[in-house]
């Protein structure tokens, strides 16, 4: 919004644990003159929003759906969704519902909010889904490519993180795997298989499935919306970074777009992060000259501070930088 000029609406929504919770998404106009939402999922379905209290079999992305609507309502032509930092696992089913979709067991009652009864799922209705996805171009910014189900699908991969135990997880995998089996009956959609179907909890399947929405990369997105490869050419030196650099960020996460821009610009790149992981060494080869961690030895949470580490890290970082361009201070 900062960077388009946009604004912000609030609406009243709906967290992934079922309280009320005023969220918020934006609006602006894009260069070619389409008025354009940007929902970002965890403002109502995000891990946040639970706190110690998380019921990772429960959690739904009721409220998302909300937003979406609400984007709708204000007559957006195109709808970006940004999905991360979930506090679900329910494949898009909550989001679909406050659409107007309905998921029901073999006895025609609905489906319990959540991935966690998703195993009893039968049959899936969209007689009453709202008309007006048809006419709206829904883009979701999705920067990681694991699929719905699997031990690299949303439940192995990041159900732990939201609460769930090892049993829990075998019962969302599952419950994931037989939403695509449904969906692949009807509407008619190959879910099971598709990159990024497994983020955000299986969002990423369940909009594609149930909205029409197209999986991009998040950084390309956001990039081209911000004319970020314009902004770079002007620079002398890119400062990126992340939460954790290890061997997953090579696979489509924000540093990595970021460097792909800056080396066609032929401009150096160097990166922050909380911390660095295994692997982190192969972001060399895809254009970050260098890698700052924000802790400098071992601390617990309450001692680690963001700003404040990120502010020393910086310096030690342009400090080193200042040394190779011979402007270190004596």
């Amino acid at each position: 919004m900062a960077a388009t000029g946009g604004r912000e609406i609030p609406v009243y929504a709906t967290d992934p644990l079922d309280r009320r919770i005023t969220a918020r998404f934006g609006v602006f106009s894009a260069g070619d003159g389409v008025k354009t939402a940007v929902v970002e999922m965890a403002a109502a379905s995000g891990l946040s929003l639970v706190g110690e209290d998380n019921r990772a079999m429960e959690a739904s992305t009721f409220g998302t759906g909300e937003l979406i609507k609400a984007a709708l309502d204000e007559k957006c032509g195109r709808i970006i969704v940004g999905i991360g930092g979930s506090a679900t696992t329910d494949g898009g089913t909550g989001m679909a519902t406050a659409l107007g979709a309905r998921f029901v067991d073999i006895d025609g009652e609905p489906v319990p909010p959540g991935g966690g009864r998703l195993v009893r799922l039968e049959k899936i209705e969209l007689g009453a889904i709202d008309a007006r996805l048809r006419q709206t171009d829904i883009l979701v910014a999705c920067d990681v490519d694991n699929p719905l189900f699997g031990q690299k699908g949303a439940a192995h991969v990041y159900a732990p993180q939201k609460g769930a135990d090892t049993q829990e997880v075998e019962e969302l995998d599952r419950g994931l795997r037989r939403l695509a089996q449904v969906v692949a009956e009807s509407p008619g959609i190959d879910i099971a298989d598709m990159r990024g179907a497994g983020a955000a909890g299986g969002l990423g399947a369940g909009l594609v499935a149930f909205t029409g929405a197209k999986l991009v990369s998040g950084v390309d997105l956001i990039g081209d919306a911000i004319d970020l490869s314009a902004r770079i050419a002007k620079a002398d030196l890119v400062i990126t970074g992340e939460g954790r650099i290890d061997s997953q960020t090579l696979r489509g996460k924000t540093p990595i777009g970021v460097a792909k821009r800056a080396r066609e610009a032929g401009v150096p790149v160097v990166a922050i992060a909380g911390t660095i992981g295994d692997g982190a060494e192969k972001v060399y080869e895809a254009g970050i000259s260098a890698m700052e961690p924000l802790c400098a030895g071992p601390m617990s949470l309450e001692e680690a501070n963001a700003a404040d580490l990120l502010e020393s890290a910086a310096e030690r970082l342009m400090r080193a930088i200042g040394v190779g361009a011979g402007i270190a201070p004596i």
